[in-house]
């Protein structure tokens, strides 16, 4: 249940690699779990937790010139999930156009997600989660298995589900790794 919103869910079963581009190996390979959307699901939480563990004077911490602060860390992480989320509904529709490329810094660099308390930024994270869990838990096999053209590979809407899920698990690792922040 998400927000009172109870939906069926499914067996997704995992990706092949025909359904992501190959940069989102990684992150495909971060979700080991075969039921993403239980692993989409609790991320909330996660970065709920995450976000509680850290002080704010160091929510607009870098760990070295020219890198992200925490606070561009969490909105990248929604931007992202935002773009993820965008395409795999194009896909599971149908689109045949190529949808366009996503250059993360160009974003962060138009981003006001800086002036903006870590808290705030979680919770836009849990609300963009919430909406796209509404979403992803309506597909039917056909739609979520669907193919479609994304600048940087062929994609599909289970495959985008799990970059979702490795993209967020990959920033909580850089944020442990390079920022120590972790949750409690």
């Amino acid at each position: 249940m998400v927000f009172g919103i109870v939906a069926p869910t499914m067996d997704t079963g995992r990706p092949i690699e025909s359904e992501y581009p190959a940069f989102a190996a990684g992150y495909v390979a971060l979700v080991p779990e075969a039921d993403v959307l239980a692993a989409l699901t609790a991320q909330v939480a996660e970065f709920q937790a995450l976000a509680r563990a850290v002080p704010a004077a160091r929510e607009e911490y870098a760990y070295a010139p020219g890198k992200w602060t925490v606070r561009e860390v969490l909105g990248h992480v929604t931007d992202a999930e935002r773009v993820f989320a965008y395409r795999a509904f194009c896909i599971s529709r149908g689109e045949l156009a190529t949808l366009p490329a996503f250059d993360e810094n160009a974003y962060a660099a138009a981003s006001v997600a800086s002036t903006v308390p870590l808290a705030a930024l979680v919770e836009e994270f849990a609300l963009v989660r919430a909406s796209n869990l509404v979403f992803l838990r309506r597909l039917d096999r056909e739609a979520w298995e669907r193919i479609g053209a994304v600048a940087s590979g062929p994609s599909s809407a289970r495959g985008l589900a799990f970059m979702m899920a490795g993209h967020a698990r990959h920033h909580v690792r850089v944020l442990d790794q390079r920022y120590g922040i972790r949750a409690a």
